[in-house]
């Protein structure tokens, strides 16, 4: 009892201690910098030029730029009209008050009398009414399906959601930042006439009340926002249908030929379009929900998308503005995992316990800060005309990697990869097959322009720091430098940050946002040690930094292949410098990269459909140069790689189209034949050059972890059940090697998915529902250990 009594007193002295190095700003006096504020920050979320060049010239203008940003959360006295010290006092109630809610009524009867509607009503009254008439259950019908759609928004429920949401985002987060230019151009684009659209990620169960509130703020109006109706209950769906919220109605998922799917198909097609005469801007989400366990792609949302697109083709409106969005988290203040994990849906009374939760949980120290952006806006007409894709011919992931997995050839064939792993269900079946692929591919575009226009957060920097460059630990001091290093290289690269200040206080406030994560050590000369707590947690950190992967994905993706080429012929534990005396040929490191890039799911690199793969290879061979890491090797008596003075165009670039450009140094792929490359021998490039490669290790580690389960898994099963299978190995290997970054159910599920597509598991319909099959090719060990070579190839130990 004396020694159990003792080890206690110890413990909490050490907490006592941990907790004073918190509390105490680190309990060192260090040299208040200010590196952010005076540099160069990019302006993000310009619209694709191939696609849509009339809207990139004209929705944008240099000088928005220099318009800085606002805290949309922060309501004083003079965002009012009024001045006193009652004013100061009541500032958030009289502010929601003076919001302009303009008149959005609802009009069932112009939806009762749309020509979708009207052409339904014969088949579902069958010698009813005279001419001109609708049979009364004909229109109750109609009025069902229509108030599971949407109701009227109420002013002054939205004036008093509003003043509450004021009070709680304010305990929640520190700031809510919002560019001012990003808003202006929104504000000309809603100027001109045509309804807006907003196209955003998901991030949080927050994002359809938080994103609302912001543009209602700056003067957009009421927001109409597509949720979810699985994540949401009866009276939660009630409530927010009142605030300005739609809902697609359960017979809207019916079978083509069933009546009922047909009518209520039509009335969402005529509310859609009711809502876009009228000018209501709308809030679509293409992810899935947070904490879904599936593909990245929202199925809902490219059926709301789909809605818009096809009232544009029939003229309904003759143009819709689409703005892609994007919001990230300092941290995401979502109530316990457990709560939206959960088959059932979030309820009224469940949703105020998660938000005293957060209130609880976070308080004043945790407080984070939000970014929204708002990309530049473009026109969906002009896209539909314009939109270009290299996808001519495409093949499945088995026919292109399996003959090269298994040794039966070594060529890529020349052709995209074809992997849709978002389902078609409900109102999207009802269009033609070129309108479905069109919004695919629309989908795919928006979503690559909000993550290429988020903004970095410093928790994510912190994290990719300690996981993939520090996971041993590192001194507060030089772990300073390195978060200043890591800032500038995500500017560099056209990704905005979204913090700025003095580079100590940032770095103790990232770390008291990771701190369950994180422990702080004392040390000789009066330093710090940040180390990571060991466990579980560490996936949660990986999660974190998989947000900082899209500003070095290129980057990462190339020296993975790079390293996948080095592994043949020299010792991974060998010196640097003997690494960089091999020659790598240019058609060799395409010929890696486009492996890594077909291996790797769609829904992480998410490349534009107007991007073929080897454009996208030139450019991971542009960035690996660009950064340093490799150097052209010039062979004696050749002419310099640089050198264009006498070189004479090509009878071929009088044709050739600009997607099938390489660089700006050769005419055609046939040139890079003599081309060779050296790593760089610089003192920095070993540790970045590592650094990029552990990026992808999560996934990659997972990849091959699900190789070397294949013979231990219990088959036949579903999709799901293989995937908790295959979580579970994940949970016991982390367990035995302490590599908790790759135990993720969306890793596991993209695993299962992806060797479904490669001809490793097989799916066999049953009774049952669909089942999955060990493939008779990968029942043998001897092939399984093939795959798992292949993979491991591309992850840095």
């Amino acid at each position: 009892m004396l020694e159990a009594r003792l080890q206690s007193q110890q413990r909490s002295s050490q907490n006592g201690r941990e907790t004073s190095l918190w509390s105490s700003g680190f309990g060192m006096k260090l040299e208040a910098v200010t590196p952010f504020l005076g540099k160069y920050r990019p302006f993000v979320g310009r619209c694709c030029q191939t696609c849509t060049p009339k809207s990139w010239e004209s929705l944008f203008h240099r000088s928005i730029m220099d318009l800085g940003f606002c805290n949309v959360i922060q309501v004083k006295e003079e965002s009012t009209r009024f001045r006193g010290w009652l004013v100061r006092r009541l500032c958030y109630f009289l502010w929601s008050l003076e919001q302009h809610i303009p008149p959005c009524q609802d009009a069932p009867q112009k939806v009762m009398e749309s020509t979708g509607v009207q052409n339904v009503i014969p088949g579902r009254a069958p010698g009813g009414a005279g001419e001109g008439q609708v049979p009364s259950h004909v229109k109750r019908e109609v009025q069902h399906i229509l108030g599971h759609i949407q109701a009227p928004p109420r002013p002054f429920l939205l004036r008093l959601v509003s003043w509450a949401l004021l009070r709680i985002l304010n305990c929640l987060f520190l700031n809510v930042q919002l560019h001012k230019g990003q808003m202006k151009m929104v504000h000309k684009a809603a100027q001109a006439g045509s309804p807006l659209v907003l196209l955003s990620t998901h991030k949080s169960l927050l994002d359809g009340i938080l994103l609302p509130f912001v543009l209602l703020s700056q003067g957009l109006g009421v927001l109409r926002v597509a949720w979810d109706p699985r994540t949401c209950s009866p009276i939660l769906r009630a409530l927010l249908k009142k605030l300005g919220g739609l809902f697609l109605p359960p017979e809207a998922d019916l079978s083509l030929d069933s009546s009922e799917g047909v009518l209520a198909r039509a009335v969402v097609h005529a509310a859609v379009e009711q809502l876009l005469v009228s000018g209501q801007p709308l809030l679509i989400f293409l992810e899935e929900p947070p904490g879904a366990q599936g593909p990245r792609l929202s199925t809902l949302g490219q059926t709301w998308l789909g809605l818009v697109v096809q009232a544009v083709q029939v003229g309904i409106v003759p143009d819709a503005m689409l703005v892609p969005v994007a919001i990230t988290y300092d941290l995401v203040p979502d109530a316990p995992r457990d709560t939206y994990h959960a088959s059932a849906p979030l309820g009224l009374w469940t949703g105020a316990l998660a938000v005293l939760w957060s209130l609880r949980g976070w308080g004043c120290s945790r407080r984070a800060c939000v970014r929204v952006h708002l990309a530049q806006p473009f026109s969906l007409h002009e896209y539909t005309v314009n939109a270009r894709s290299c996808w001519g011919s495409r093949q499945t992931l088995e026919q292109l990697l399996q003959p090269i997995v298994l040794g039966q050839c070594t060529v890529v064939p020349d052709t995209e990869k074809v992997q849709e792993w978002t389902p078609v269900t409900g109102p999207l079946l009802a269009l033609k097959e070129e309108d479905q692929l069109l919004v695919r591919r629309l989908s795919c575009h928006v979503l690559n322009a909000c993550v290429a226009s988020s903004a970095v957060m410093s928790t994510a920097i912190m994290a990719t720091l300690l996981l993939f460059k520090h996971q041993k630990g590192v001194c507060l001091s030089q772990l300073l430098g390195e978060f200043s290093w890591l800032t500038e290289e995500t500017l560099l690269r056209g990704f905005d940050v979204g913090f700025s200040g003095q580079l100590q206080c940032l770095v103790q406030h990232t770390l008291s946002l990771l701190r369950p994560h994180v422990a702080l050590l004392r040390v000789q000369q009066g330093d710090l040690l940040v180390v990571l707590r060991p466990g579980p947690g560490l996936a949660h950190l990986a999660r974190l930094s998989s947000e900082m992967l899209p500003a070095f994905l290129s980057e990462a993706v190339g020296a993975c292949a790079v390293w996948g080429l080095l592994v043949g012929r020299v010792l991974p534990e060998g010196p640097w410098e003997l690494q960089g005396i091999e020659l790598l040929s240019q058609n060799q490191l395409y010929h890696q990269i486009l492996l890594l890039m077909h291996l790797l799911p769609q829904d992480l690199l998410l490349l534009q459909p107007c991007q073929s793969s080897y454009c996208y290879c030139q450019e991971v061979l542009d960035r690996l140069i660009q950064c340093g890491l490799l150097v052209a090797e010039e062979t004696p008596g050749s002419r310099p790689a640089c050198d264009t003075g006498r070189r004479r165009l090509s009878a071929k670039l009088l044709w050739k189209p600009s997607g099938d450009f390489t660089d700006s140094d050769s005419d055609d792929f046939e040139e890079a034949e003599g081309r060779y490359f050296r790593l760089s021998q610089q003192s920095r490039c070993p540790d970045f050059f590592l650094f990029l490669c552990r990026l992808l290790s999560p996934l990659l580690k997972a990849f091959a972890q699900a190789a070397t389960f294949l013979h231990r898994g219990q088959l036949p099963d579903t999709e799901s059940g293989y995937a908790e299978q295959l979580l579970r190995f994940l949970e016991a290997t982390a367990q035995e090697e302490g590599f908790f970054e790759c135990v993720d159910p969306n890793l596991a599920i993209s695993a299962v998915w992806t060797f479904r597509d490669l001809g490793v598991l097989q799916q066999v319909p049953s009774p049952a529902g669909p089942m999955l099959h060990l493939s008779p090719t990968f029942a043998s060990r001897d092939n399984q250990e093939k795959l798992e070579r292949f993979i491991r190839q591309f992850i840095c130990n």
